[in-house]
């Protein structure tokens, strides 16, 4: 969690001081027209809140695409898009490439997400620990039955190494170990979920807002994911979702109005009705 602090932090600190000098930025004052790229995580609070901003403001056109956190945080430092959605922090290599072209990141924290490790309904295996997990996709365990399920081999799914919900799995549950050559990899949290639905004996990880009634989440080290347990930190595989624009928007613009969205009643409604949990509601855990 003191990781967490500090990234809040950090960003409030920036935050509070970009806000007092914003700069010109090159889509800062452009009042009609805002592009979104990014994270497939993030994606669906982007669309959401384009939707509903677009509904009140006619005259403002959001564009959003889900290009994954890696290609979003490429999209920004291009000057491709206003703001990328991404569900990692932004690495230095990243943030050292936009400031060479004159970009300057400024991360919002828009919700906070769990990744929850999902199963086929039809699993009897209800909860595993980060190291089992680990072990599943070191190729430690192969078939459910070491794991007290059904005797029939491991069906693995992974993101794509481009996501910001692997770079987070791979830090937080594999540390930093290769996960096993025979992983199958796919391109979206959707496409995990779908892969899941289909297969009896597939094992993947998605974020809390991708769980439905047609996959079974895992309790982790004894904890459900839900937003109880995500926003009192005792989950313990989560992480804070963001949003990076060049600069602190300029206020007063529509594009300072959509980035603070996140910070409004109707904001964090439609954050809650996606699945994932407001910042509002996140509870520092010493």
């Amino acid at each position: 969690m003191i990781r967490w602090i500090r990234i809040f932090s950090s960003i409030l600190l920036l935050t509070s001081a970009l806000s007092l000098g914003t700069s010109d930025s090159a889509y800062a004052g452009k009042a009609d027209k805002i592009v979104i790229d990014g994270s497939t995580t993030v994606g669906p609070i982007a669309k959401a809140f384009a939707e509903y901003y677009m509904s009140n403001n006619k005259d403002v056109n959001i564009t959003v695409s889900e290009s994954g956190s890696g290609n979003g945080a490429k999209s920004l430092l291009n000057k491709m898009c206003n703001i990328a959605t991404m569900s990692r922090f932004m690495k230095d290599g990243e943030f050292s490439a936009a400031v060479k072209n004159g970009i300057m990141p400024v991360a919002h924290v828009v919700a906070v997400d769990g990744i929850a490790m999902i199963v086929h309904p039809s699993n009897p295996i209800k909860e595993l620990s980060v190291e089992k997990v680990r072990e599943i996709y070191k190729g430690k365990y192969t078939n459910w039955k070491q794991l007290g399920g059904p005797d029939v081999k491991i069906v693995m799914i992974s993101r794509d190494t481009n996501s910001g919900t692997y770079e987070t799995f791979e830090k937080l549950v594999m540390n930093k170990e290769r996960i096993e050559e025979n992983a199958e990899y796919v391109g979206s949290n959707g496409a995990v979920r779908q892969r899941v639905q289909s297969t009896p004996a597939a094992i993947g990880y998605v974020g809390l807002g991708f769980v439905d009634r047609t996959v079974k989440a895992l309790t982790i080290e004894g904890v459900y994911p839900d937003s109880r347990s995500i926003a009192s930190g005792v989950y313990p595989i989560a992480r804070p979702l963001y949003m990076f624009t060049d600069r602190y928007p300029r206020l007063g613009t529509h594009l300072h109005a959509f980035i603070t969205l996140y910070l409004t009643p109707r904001g964090q409604e439609i954050i809650e009705e996606i699945g994932f949990i407001p910042v509002t509601q996140y509870k520092y855990n010493k």
